[in-house]
């Protein structure tokens, strides 16, 4: 039987900062991760990521029909690969406002308001331009500046400040409204993961065993806590103990599969599926949240925008521009420009702008033909809930997701705001100087009506699942403010599932925050 201090399900963006973390503190632990390692250049190539997408390195999620969507099914590619989430997303880091996390402490959350998690964001950080109240340097994660400015980028910051938002080149420092450049977890040109970061300097440690291509089937249980991991490798089924604790870093859609097929979840439900119930924990898997967002699409006449880049002999140009000089196209995180916008007079950002230099569908859409801009407004606080639920017992059955998104007529008008920015934007002097005209929902007036069916025929999601196993106090919170499983001892979850409210932003700085938060409670010190 292997043994280890601590074993953690996951590899992914909170799995390998946990790791690292323990390691350190001269714990041995077992790190599961169940798709293949990061030994692909589409992952640590910036621009190529989008290779990623799709393969064997992903999960592909697939919500039921959703009704707030014209029926469609919406896909959720989540990472499967060392590093997660972080070695195929776009690299853009940001970690919300402040009103998130003090929202999260009024909730019940006590010690995870803005003042509490702070401190951890600055120890994690490298930034290469920041160093201040808000921004820490020689931390392990790499924040740097774009290395490229796509010329339908730079036009975006130009054309959104021409309609009246502000120029903003920190959005994670005192003010996050306005318009600009994101930095990236990048370095050298290269992809910054935390596999890159956080476990490549503990890789080669005796204390650290990685299994990958290893799938978790189970937490083994005895008398009511986690003593273990049942997992399936090489084609045989495996259990491993943990001589301390058990942590789940999964994600949003995996970690509650995960509890539920250990009897840890809704009971009914449970029982219905002939699962024996060792905890009954109603909140698992409800809760769901995403950002979602609508495309408004311009188009050009001029050759400027990324299509045909991946192409003939102007690929082999940026492939050799990359190699010798680690300059050009290819050091790009594709979604370079974007920004955020208060579209409700309340006082905070509503609404997230994510800009591609490309016609861009969604993760089972193909993009329209010609050269053109993806304007992407994003809903950032989303009202709309969902729920993961198990199809089976059987651990290789797809979950049932039940996205609800675009449920609320909250969220409905909320986008509908930002796509009527996003439409003036596109109108400005800047992007009229390229050439661009409306493809869709096109230029000239649109009526609401005209506007919500198109929000509903292009609804998409960022890619940010949350909440499902949320932490707090009221009876549908999964884990306590330490994140232990509440009523499971020695289990504890560090991903985005404990968040009670999604973040205002991109997901992956605040999961890594919460896997350095979880190591602190597991190594019983002081988060500051």
């Amino acid at each position: 039987m292997e043994s280890y201090d601590y074993i953690i399900v996951g590899g992914g963006s909170s799995g390998c900062v946990l790791a690292n973390r323990l390691v350190g503190a001269g714990k041995s632990v077992l790190l599961l991760e169940a798709g293949p390692r990061d030994n692909t250049p589409f992952i640590h190539i910036p621009a190529t990521f989008v290779r990623v997408l799709g393969t064997k390195r992903t999960w592909m999620y697939r919500t039921e029909p959703e009704p707030g969507a014209n029926g469609r099914v919406l896909t959720v590619p989540q990472g499967r690969t060392l590093g997660g989430g972080s070695s195929v997303n776009a690299m853009i880091y940001i970690r919300g406002q402040a009103q998130d996390y003090d929202t999260w402490r009024d909730l019940g959350c006590a010690g995870w308001g803005y003042d509490d998690v702070l401190p951890v964001f600055r120890r994690s950080e490298d930034n290469e331009t920041f160093s201040d109240a808000f921004h820490g340097t020689g931390g392990p994660l790499k924040v740097s500046e774009p290395r490229y400015r796509h010329p339908i980028s730079s036009a975006f910051v130009r054309a959104a400040q021409e309609v009246g938002l502000a120029h903003n080149a920190d959005f994670n420092g005192a003010v996050q409204a306005g318009v600009g450049f994101y930095q990236t977890t990048t370095f050298g040109a290269r992809r910054g993961s935390t596999a890159a970061t956080y476990l490549k300097p503990v890789r080669q440690s005796k204390l650290l065993t990685v299994h990958v291509e290893a799938a978790a089937q189970g937490v083994v249980l005895e008398n009511g806590a986690a003593i273990g991991i049942r997992y399936r490798r090489a084609g045989r089924i495996v259990e491993a103990r943990a001589r301390e604790e058990v942590v789940l870093c999964a994600g949003a859609l995996a970690t509650p599969k995960l509890l539920m097929l250990s009897g840890i979840g809704p009971g009914e439900e449970l029982a219905r599926l002939g699962i024996p119930v060792i905890r009954h924990l109603p909140g698992v898997g409800e809760n769901f949240q995403d950002h979602i967002t609508a495309s408004v699409y311009g188009i050009t006449d001029r050759p400027i925008s990324l299509k045909g880049q991946d192409k003939g002999l102007r690929a082999v140009a940026n492939g050799l521009q990359y190699l010798f000089t680690r300059s050009g196209l290819l050091t790009s995180n594709v979604v370079e420009t974007g920004g955020f916008v208060d579209t409700s007079g309340q006082g905070r950002p509503d609404i997230q702008f994510h800009v591609t230099p490309a016609l861009v569908g969604d993760a089972t859409r193909e993009a329209m033909g010609g050269h053109g801009v993806s304007i992407n407004p994003c809903i950032l606080r989303p009202a709309s809930r969902g729920k993961v639920s198990l199809r089976s017992r059987a651990a290789d059955d797809p979950i049932v997701f039940v996205g609800n998104n675009l449920t609320e007529r909250e969220d409905v008008d909320t986008l509908l705001r930002g796509l009527k920015l996003a439409r003036k934007i596109l109108a400005a002097p800047s992007m009229r100087a390229l050439g661009f005209r409306g493809l869709t929902p096109g230029d000239g007036d649109r009526s609401d009506a005209e506007l919500e069916q198109h929000a509903r025929s292009f609804a998409k999601t960022v890619y940010h699942p949350a909440g499902t196993c949320k932490m707090g106090t009221d009876d549908m919170a999964v884990v306590d403010n330490r994140l232990r499983v509440i009523g499971v001892p020695r289990l504890r979850i560090a991903d985005a599932s404990i968040m009670p409210t999604l973040v205002s932003g991109n997901t992956n700085a605040p999961c890594i925050m919460i896997a350095e938060r979880c190591a602190d409670f597991l190594l019983a010190r002081n988060s500051a």
